[in-house]
C-alpha cells in the first residue's frame, strides 16, 4: 500500500543536520535481549571508528553480512536495545517479502572510502 508523500523540507532542516557516512561491517552477533530477531553488527567508520549498529537485518547470514559497506547516521543519540546499546542507525529497506521492520541495508553500487559523508 503506497503512502501519501510527506510535506516538502529545505536540506537545511533535514540531510544537512545528519551525519551520514560510509562503514564497513566487521562483526556481525545475534543481539541478545533484543526484542524481535536481530543483529549487533560492529561497522568500521575510518577515522570515525567503530561503531555498533542493533537492527533487524536477520534475513541475511551473518556471513553475507560480514565486509559489506553500509550507511549510517552517526549523529543519532546512543539507544539501549535489549542488552545492547546501539550507537549508530544502519539505513535500509524493507526486506522483500519479510514481516514488518525486518530490513535489507542501503549500500554503494561500487565500493568506496570508508567515512565517505552521505550527500
Amino acid at each position: 500500500m503506497a503512502t501519501e508523500l510527506k510535506d516538502t523540507v529545505t536540506f537545511e532542516e533535514t540531510l544537512g543536520r545528519l551525519d551520514i557516512r560510509l562503514g564497513t561491517v566487521v562483526d556481525v552477533q545475534p543481539a541478545p535481549g533484543a526484542p524481535k530477531a536481530s543483529y549487533r553488527v560492529t561497522i568500521d567508520f575510518g577515522k570515525f571508528g567503530r561503531r555498533v549498529s542493533v537492527g533487524r537485518f536477520t534475513g541475511h547470514p551473518e556471513a553475507e553480512l560480514l565486509g559489506k559497506q553500509v550507511v549510517g547516521v552517526l549523529n543519532f543519540a546512543p539507544r539501549e536495545i535489549g542488552e545492547n546499546m546501539s550507537e549508530v542507525l544502519i539505513l535500509g529497506v524493507q526486506f522483500p517479502g519479510a514481516a514488518s521492520g525486518e530490513a535489507t541495508f542501503l549500500t554503494p553500487a561500487t565500493p568506496a572510502k570508508i567515512g565517505s559523508k552521505v550527500f
